[in-house]
């Protein structure tokens, strides 16, 4: 329960279109109970509803990948906020875009740089905790444990994290360049000239080194942290995939997401394999990958998208959902709301939540829908109104 957990027995909502998993009731009404949906109807609602005005309901957005925290955090090169304050901004930014179960993407795995994030990890995911208990949050937090694959710390600290608190997540990740999101080493060098003050002879040396990690670490880090997972019985999510022979590993691993595969031909094989593929919102709010990979639209249009993530845009998930059936007249709003609720859900092994139906939790959210654009009015949270 959120900071605005008194909420009312029932509560009915009425007048208002709603979006089911496989259609669109164009005037219907809900009726939350207990915290949970407790009928879903059509037409006139029963006495006592609050009048949507029309205005859509959908279920509460479910985010896998964010790691909007950091932001909130380090808002500026060595700056760090106060880290409940800090938590509590982030929060309040996430239930004002719709989303109603957020996994925070904490990253784990020391690279060559400092980084206050990381450095911060075990602060930051007990100072979660405790406003999460203090009843200070409006939605769920749950972890998503972002293991850089080739670090010397990585297996060291995941270990120690998870002997001391829940993980319902573990991406398992690897940015060497010249492979998956980098795989050519040009793009990486763009993208790293604007983020650092390195010349370029140690730029060239950073990647000698970051290349000759993966070579020592990766075999041996991969499989002790998909052990470490399974032991844990945490899903797996693999991450840019950009080869056949990526998929088959994710495949062997029992991997359930497949994030941001950065290739065509990967994305289907992990569609077809059962694995859920994940792409970034803002990717198609832009028009394509901001790192030159495959553009989610490209996937939308071969059928292989199942799961949307904000990545760095909190409001980009619902500007995503609404987009896509505009943009691509074979992908209903059924569909393309699928993908920002019940897959993501789905994917994560969160079978209670995700879909307008009974006897599921209520997460609701209403959406007015200004032109093109669509607004959050306001957002229940098992059944709780916390936005």
């Amino acid at each position: 329960m959120g900071i605005m957990s008194d909420h009312p027995t029932e509560t009915i909502l009425g007048n208002a279109e709603i979006i089911l998993a496989d259609r669109v009731i164009e005037r219907g009404w809900i009726v939350m109970s207990d915290g949970l949906i407790a009928e879903v109807g059509e037409g006139d609602a029963p006495r006592g509803a609050l009048d949507m005005a029309g205005d859509t309901l959908i279920p509460g957005l479910v985010e896998l990948h964010t790691d909007h925290l950091e932001a909130h955090f380090s808002p500026r090169p060595k700056v760090q906020w106060h880290p409940l304050s800090s938590v509590i901004a982030y929060d309040a930014q996430i239930a004002a875009s719709g989303i109603t179960t957020v996994f925070d993407s904490l990253r784990v795995g020391q690279d060559s740089r400092k980084d206050a994030f990381n450095d911060n990890l075990e602060s930051l995911a007990d100072t979660i905790h405790e406003a999460q208990q203090s009843k200070l949050l409006r939605v769920e937090h749950l972890t998503h444990l972002r293991c850089e694959v080739c670090s010397p710390d990585v297996v060291d600290k995941a270990t120690r994290f998870l002997a001391q608190r829940a993980v319902h997540l573990m991406s398992l990740m690897d940015h060497t360049p010249g492979i998956r999101q980098f795989r050519d080493i040009e793009k990486w060098l763009d993208y790293y000239r604007g983020k650092t003050t390195m010349t370029e002879a140690q730029l060239q040396k950073f990647v000698e080194e970051r290349q000759a990690l993966n070579r020592e670490l990766e075999p041996l880090h991969h499989r002790k942290l998909v052990e470490l997972a399974r032991s844990r019985n945490v899903p797996i999510a693999s991450h840019d995939d950009t080869t056949i022979a990526n998929v088959e590993e994710s495949i062997s691993d029992g991997a359930t997401l497949a994030e941001f595969p950065t290739t065509i031909e990967a994305a289907a094989a992990s569609h077809a394999a059962g694995i859920k593929v994940m792409m970034g919102a803002p990717n198609v709010v832009r028009g394509g990958s901001h790192s030159g990979n495959v553009a989610a639209s490209d996937l939308a249009r071969e059928g292989t998208l199942d799961v949307l993530s904000s990545d760095y845009v909190p409001g980009s998930l619902l500007m995503a959902a609404f987009q896509l059936p505009a943009d691509i007249p074979s992908i209903t709003l059924p569909q393309a709301v699928r993908m920002i609720t019940k897959n993501a859900a789905e994917a994560a092994k969160l079978h209670d939540r995700g879909e307008l139906r009974a006897g599921l939790r209520a997460d609701v959210v209403r959406v007015h829908r200004h032109d093109s654009i669509p607004v959050v009015r306001t957002v229940w949270h098992q059944g709780a109104r916390v936005v």
